[in-house]
This record gives structure tokens, C-alpha cells and sequence, in this order.
């Protein structure tokens, strides 16, 4: 069984390499990918390291991690708007410029004082970095369809979760080792990676000419909403997994517990990868086996994989392999119920619809993110909060149950 079992996690991941092999653009796209979103989070270890050593409140911790996903929600009633008029290359190419400047100007704060600065710098960094992920997220269903896309879907979520955890990974023993302004020139200069190898492509794209205003096109998506309630329904459904925002989490976890223990860089960074390994393998092993009923045991197991992090978390080490087991549930979860809603939603409100999708799930990872920070300075234990954010994820469960028995929603496979 257990060589049966692995002969078939290689040939799932061989579908993705064929996938990449056939297609060009999607290959050179996932590049970009990787390389712009490991970007978009490498620094951050950078930026928790230099709060951490400036000894601010766990409300700024917290602030911080709300503004890495809030930046998002605010552009959002207008990014799908955009994203359906213009060139997607064109407007690629222009946020990761803002991602590159971004970058570089975090090398000037050094100080409490530059508090103010590297609030802006964070918004707009991240503001862009949510707005590509949108922008290819809506050009997928552009240049594939039918089986391509679902596992381009797939491909794309594994590749996010790993640059997201592996790039703050990363990110931690980098700083350790060359320190916090070397990390931002680095952040910069892949940036600039990207924009080359976006530069050179070439995406045989027409855009469709659009004659409605940005006003009469937001109205327009409502009103789908209003006659189409299943889409609405799994939109909420997908920002449940913005409970799992766990960046000012596991920011006070190392300044509270593990200090003593190892330096803060390296704690951040391990604690990361090893919720990086449990999101690259989770869908290669649970990707065969999930379907439309099975997925609300995905949210029941991550919200006791949640649990088990809270009775761990006082030992590092055992806190580890609960971050493997975390992460395991997490990018299934998210790649099953993003496809769900490409499913179940008309191409010509696509971008729309991704936008205030996305929008959903970072007011959940900006919430969650506020949260934690206000629940901590208001004498919750971590361990508690940690136990309040996994039964959300069983009050998930219970909501997905409901809309799959009241709505008749489409199997991806």
C-alpha cells in the first residue's frame, strides 16, 4: 500500500511538470510567480526581526501583519474593474515597479521613529503584491480551461504557499546571517528579476473592450451576487483560510517563549519552513483523495491540526512538527475552495468576482491578524487564542456542510 500510495503522489506531481513542459507562458509565469511572491515575504522576517528589536507593543506586531493583508481589501472594489480593461502584462509589469521601490526604501528605517514610514512602505508593497496575485489569478482562465486549469489552480497554490512560508523561512536565516538592511537590497533585487523575466514574455492576449464605467461595472457585480447567492456563499467559504494569517501569532510565540532558547531570526524562519514543508505536501497527498464532500473534513482537520499547535506551543521543538501538521490541511484547503468559485461563477464577471474574493480573505487575515495582537495585550494566553482560531475553522465546517446541502455546487473533478 505504501509504495502504491507513493507511486501515486509521483505521478500527480508529474501531471504539474507535463503541465509546465506544454505550456510557456504558464511556466514562465510560475517562475515570476515564485520569485515576486517569495519576494513579497522575504522581507518580512526583516521587518518582524527590527520590531522585535525596537521592543514595540504587540498591538504594532499585530498592526503590522493587519497591514500585509488590509492593503489588499482597500483597492479591491476597483482591482477587478481595472483588471477587465486592462493588458494584464501592462498592469503585471507596473506593480512589481512599485513592489522593487518599495523594497528598497525599507533600507531607511532604523528607527521607532520611522514607525510611520514603514506603514506606507508595507502598504503599498503589499497593496501591489495583492493585486498581481489577483491579476494572474483572473488571466489563468485566460490561457486555460477544464482540467489545465484546475491543476494550474493547484500548481499555483502550492507555489504560493511555498514562497509565502519558505521566503519568511528563508528570509530568517539571511538575516542572521548578513542582517536586516541586506535582506531589503536582496528583496529589491528580486524584484527585479521578475520584472525582467515579465518583460520578455510575450501573453497573445485580447483584451475586450469594456464600455461600462468602473461604477456601473461594481453595481454590476453586486447584482450578480444578489442572483447568484452559491457564489457568494463560497467566497465566505474560501476566507475561512485567512484564519490561518498566523504571522503576528508566531511573532509573539518566539518573543515569549523561545527568545531563551535560539535567536529571533532563526526561530522565525524555522517555525515558517516547517509550515512551509506541511503546505508543499499537503496537496500532493490530499489531492487525489478530496472532492466536494471530503472538504469538510479538511476544515474539521485543520481546526484540530490548530489545536494541537496550542498544547505544543510551549516547546519549540514539539511546536515545530505541529507547524508541519498545520500547514498540511491549509493549501488544500485553499486551492479546493478557489476553484470551487471559478466553478460556480460566469467568465465575464471573473476578475470582478476573484477581486472581492480575495478581498474576503484578506479582511479575514487582517482581522484574525488584529486579533491576535488585541486579544494578547488584553491578557488572552496564546495558547487560548490559538484554541479560538480552531474552532472557527469547525464553525467552517458546519457553514460548508449547510451550502453544500442547500446549493448545487459543480465537482471540480
Amino acid at each position: 500500500m505504501f509504495l502504491s500510495s507513493s507511486y501515486d503522489n509521483l505521478a500527480f506531481m508529474k501531471v504539474y511538470l507535463e503541465l509546465l513542459h506544454s505550456n510557456e507562458v504558464l511556466r514562465r509565469l510560475s517562475i515570476i510567480q515564485f520569485i515576486s511572491y517569495f519576494g513579497a515575504w522575504f522581507s518580512n522576517i526583516a521587518i518582524y526581526t527590527l520590531l522585535l528589536s525596537m521592543e514595540v507593543s504587540p498591538s504594532v506586531i499585530a498592526f503590522v501583519a493587519m497591514l500585509n493583508f488590509m492593503a489588499g481589501v482597500i483597492q479591491a472594489p476597483i482591482s477587478g474593474s481595472i483588471i477587465d480593461k486592462i493588458h494584464p502584462k501592462r498592469l503585471m509589469l507596473s506593480l512589481i515597479s512599485i513592489e522593487i521601490v518599495a523594497s528598497f526604501c525599507l533600507v531607511f528605517v532604523n528607527e521607532v521613529s520611522d514607525l510611520f514610514l514603514l506603514y506606507i512602505l508595507i502598504f503599498f508593497k503589499m497593496a501591489a503584491a495583492s493585486f498581481y496575485f489577483t491579476t494572474e489569478m483572473s488571466l489563468l482562465p485566460k490561457i486555460l480551461d477544464g482540467e489545465k486549469l484546475q491543476k494550474a489552480n493547484e500548481l499555483h497554490s502550492i507555489i504560493w504557499s511555498l514562497s509565502y512560508t519558505l521566503g519568511m523561512a528563508v528570509g530568517g536565516f539571511f538575516v542572521y546571517a548578513f542582517g536586516v538592511t541586506m535582506a531589503f537590497v536582496v528583496d529589491a533585487f528580486m524584484f527585479v528579476m521578475a520584472f525582467t523575466l515579465l518583460f520578455g514574455l510575450k501573453i497573445e492576449l485580447e483584451v475586450s473592450a469594456v464600455k461600462e464605467d468602473f461604477i456601473s461595472m461594481i453595481r454590476g457585480t453586486f447584482l450578480y451576487l444578489g442572483k447568484h447567492p452559491k457564489a457568494l456563499h463560497l467566497i465566505v467559504i474560501h476566507s475561512f483560510v485567512g484564519l490561518t494569517a498566523f504571522d503576528a501569532l508566531v511573532a509573539l510565540m518566539v518573543n515569549y517563549y523561545y527568545a531563551s532558547v535560539i535567536a529571533t531570526s532563526l526561530a522565525l524562519g524555522l517555525l515558517h519552513f516547517a509550515r512551509a514543508v506541511g503546505l508543499v505536501i499537503g496537496p500532493v497527498v490530499l489531492g487525489k483523495w478530496v472532492n466536494n464532500k471530503r472538504i469538510v473534513y479538511i476544515f474539521i482537520l485543520q481546526g484540530l491540526a490548530i489545536w494541537l499547535w496550542a498544547y505544543m506551543m510551549h516547546n519549540f521543538y514539539l511546536s515545530l512538527i505541529a507547524s508541519v501538521v498545520v500547514g498540511f490541511f491549509t493549501t488544500t484547503l485553499w486551492s479546493y475552495t478557489y476553484t470551487l468559485l471559478q466553478k460556480n461563477i460566469d467568465v465575464k464577471y471573473y476578475g470582478r468576482i476573484v477581486a472581492y474574493n480575495d478581498m474576503m480573505f484578506l479582511i479575514s487575515a487582517g482581522f484574525t491578524s488584529y486579533m491576535i495582537g488585541y486579544l494578547a495585550t488584553h491578557d488572552f494566553s496564546l495558547p487560548s487564542i490559538t484554541v479560538i482560531m480552531g474552532i472557527m475553522f469547525m464553525l467552517g465546517s458546519i457553514y460548508y456542510a449547510w451550502v453544500l446541502k442547500k446549493e448545487k455546487l459543480e465537482e471540480i473533478s
